[in-house]
């Protein structure tokens, strides 16, 4: 049995809490994608820096900038024929770094009974905070019902979904995007899940390009729907998301980087560069993912 996560962070002491964060590698050496997606995507960022660090070094990362981050990873095995790194080598590390690091669970979607099943194993067993979802990349629409029982589970156990949207870097730049399909991450078909399960957290991955007013339109009719900003550096973020973020979205909007593909020094550096009221950003860095998390703070 594995040593089960529970929360060592002080979030007094904290400056920030990266919502979305990926752990690609594992104790094995297994990525968690395949060499071609793997190097389209370092040429897609640019970063220069260690593409797949371990979950020991994100902690130290972390550790030092005084930041806690949600790690995860995505098992897509089914859609992509690659299997994932270890969802449950992921919740170990957290639990050794419960001091910074909170995990996030991963489910193949198209795996039915299994994957409700495994929903509880990650949750009971491992004390994951929430789950992490890919449409693109795990290849289904997630409105159509079948997968609905997975979002009651979720749901029951009173943690947050992340789902993304918009484009994904992952393939971008392939012939044929390697397979993947954009329209699985347009945010309306989120819009369907968070009606359905009023009680369920949805978080919106990403400013949906190129669906970012939907986006917005959701955030602001559905309670139960937040946003995060990860996976854009903030000079590119459409100007309406900023203005949304400065106003009636001030709530509902989440730090988050996408590292190890966006570096969080970087990400801070540009956020720092757009018009965001003082009072607000303290909501976007911490007080809204203390909300998200169901942390009584």
């Amino acid at each position: 049995m594995s040593t089960k996560y529970e929360y060592g962070i002080d979030f007094d002491k904290i400056d920030a809490i990266d919502i979305h964060t990926h752990v690609e590698i594992d104790g094995c050496g297994h990525r968690s994608l395949d060499d071609e997606l793997m190097a389209a995507s370092e040429k897609y960022f640019k970063s220069g820096e260690e593409r797949t660090p371990s979950i020991d070094a994100i902690a130290d990362h972390y550790r030092a900038r005084n930041m806690a981050a949600v790690v995860f990873t995505v098992d897509a095995a089914s859609a992509s024929g690659h299997p994932t790194n270890s969802v449950e080598e992921i919740a170990e590390g957290a639990a050794r770094h419960n001091d910074v690091l909170i995990p996030f669970g991963s489910v193949d979607p198209w795996q039915g009974k299994a994957a409700v099943r495994r929903v509880h194993r990650l949750v009971d067993d491992y004390g994951v905070k929430g789950f992490k979802f890919h449409p693109s990349m795990q290849g289904f629409e997630p409105n159509d019902r079948q997968f609905y029982p997975l979002y009651e589970a979720i749901t029951e156990a009173g943690v947050p979904a992340l789902f993304h949207t918009g484009q994904t870097k992952i393939g971008a730049g392939l012939p044929g995007g390697h397979g993947i399909k954009l329209r699985y991450s347009d945010p309306m078909l989120l819009d369907d899940v968070a009606a359905d399960f009023p009680d369920l957290t949805v978080i919106m991955a990403h400013p949906s390009v190129p669906w970012v007013d939907s986006q917005i339109s959701i955030a602001t009719h559905k309670a139960n729907v937040f946003i995060d900003l990860s996976g854009w550096s903030p000079k590119y973020f459409p100007p309406q998301l900023v203005k949304a973020a400065n106003s009636m979205l001030r709530g509902k909007v989440l730090f988050g980087s996408d590292f190890p593909v966006i570096q969080v020094d970087r990400w801070m550096k540009d956020f720092a560069n757009l018009d965001i009221k003082p009072e607000v950003a303290p909501l976007i860095f911490k007080q809204n993912a203390l909300r998200v998390l169901g942390i009584k703070h």
